[in-house]
């Protein structure tokens, strides 16, 4: 077991072919392609209780980080001063699929804060499900800001800003309170002074910072089990993790992989996936956050290599397992219907 710090400075730049294979795509009797990635799995003090491939590697945590980015939205108040309950907060981490219960939920949250879509900094999005997105074209719509997958978060974000008194309009921006105020949770979460790590833009125009795999997972042990933060922010994350787990829907969407594993496995089992093959996990239960990172962004061996590390460690039910049979042996299927081969854990994903 080795105790987590922020290796950035003197960690030796990685063979970026190190990482082991996790996943493997077999068509009939062959491998057709192989996923490489890495996994962390850490405890509330830093210690990482399994590793597979580089955890010390810097990755951006893209949406993953979201239950994390969402906690300023309630130690500010802003939560409470608004009314925000369970479907609020779960918006607020949401990577949504744009259904119209997304729609009208992101709205709301806008109106309540005295807000309107015009003051998204987003970006618009078309609808990533497919009938919200047949629905938008044949009523004539374009698709708007509120249909983009983090509209929660950034209303979230604006009414942050509304309820501090804060100008709105910049809140994207690195130098505006609404971020910095969330870089200052980043960093006492993680573990990382990330002042002068990498950053770039997210897709949905915020500023996303690098930091090693092994301290996000850090975060997500933290929310877990919050015990050695302050009690306000114990008292945030407990609400946040209330909300993901009673309305998973608002967090993902119909016949997401967030949503079927989180109403199968209950409470103990908070999953949150990200742009280019990032996912993590907070698991109450056994105190234990998650992380992984696979290499080449493919979120199909990202679920994967998630859905048999939270079976490889203990944190599905019997009944969570067989509700979740088709995700733990995921088929493929041609155009036909016919099934043609199948997504595995690879010898890599062991601890």
């Amino acid at each position: 077991m080795d105790d987590l710090h922020d290796h950035r400075r003197n960690a030796p730049a990685p063979d970026e072919t190190g990482n082991p294979v996790l996943v493997e795509v077999v068509r009939g009797p062959m491998v057709e392609s192989r996923h490489r990635g890495a996994i962390a799995v850490v405890v509330p003090d830093g210690t990482v209780v399994h590793a597979v491939g580089d955890v010390t590697r810097d990755i951006y945590p893209r949406s993953a980080i979201k239950p994390v980015q969402a906690l300023p939205l309630v130690e500010t108040g802003a939560a409470d001063a608004f009314g925000f309950g369970n479907v609020e907060l779960s918006m607020a981490c949401a990577s949504h699929l744009g259904e119209a219960r997304h729609v009208a939920a992101a709205l709301s949250m806008l109106e309540a804060a005295g807000a309107s879509p015009e003051d998204y900094e987003c970006g618009a999005q078309p609808p990533a499900h497919p009938e919200a997105a047949r629905d938008l074209a044949a009523a004539g719509e374009a698709p708007h800001a509120l249909h983009n997958n983090c509209s929660g978060k950034h209303a979230g974000m604006i009414a942050t800003a509304r309820h501090k008194g804060e100008q709105v309009q910049g809140y994207t921006d690195i130098t505006h309170p609404v971020q910095q105020r969330i870089l200052g949770v980043f960093e006492s979460m993680t573990g990382c002074d990330l002042g002068h790590a990498a950053r770039g833009i997210d897709g949905c125009s915020v500023p996303v910072w690098a930091m090693p795999l092994g301290n996000l997972a850090l975060a997500m042990a933290r929310m877990a089990d919050p015990s050695d933060q302050p009690e306000t922010r114990q008292a945030a994350v407990r609400r946040i993790r209330d909300a993901l787990a009673t309305e998973p829907f608002y967090m993902h969407g119909s016949g997401a992989f967030g949503t079927d594993v989180i109403a199968a496995a209950g409470p103990d089992v908070l999953v949150k996936g990200g742009a280019e093959g990032v996912y993590t996990a907070i698991l109450p239960a056994l105190g234990l956050g998650v992380a992984l990172k696979i290499d080449d962004g493919a979120g199909r061996a990202a679920e994967l290599a998630m859905i048999h590390t939270l079976d490889r460690l203990g944190a599905l039910s019997d009944q969570a397992r067989e509700k979740l049979t088709d995700r733990l042996s995921p088929v493929q299927t041609n155009w036909a219907g016919r099934e043609v081969g199948v997504l595995r854990p690879a010898d890599g994903l062991a601890f």
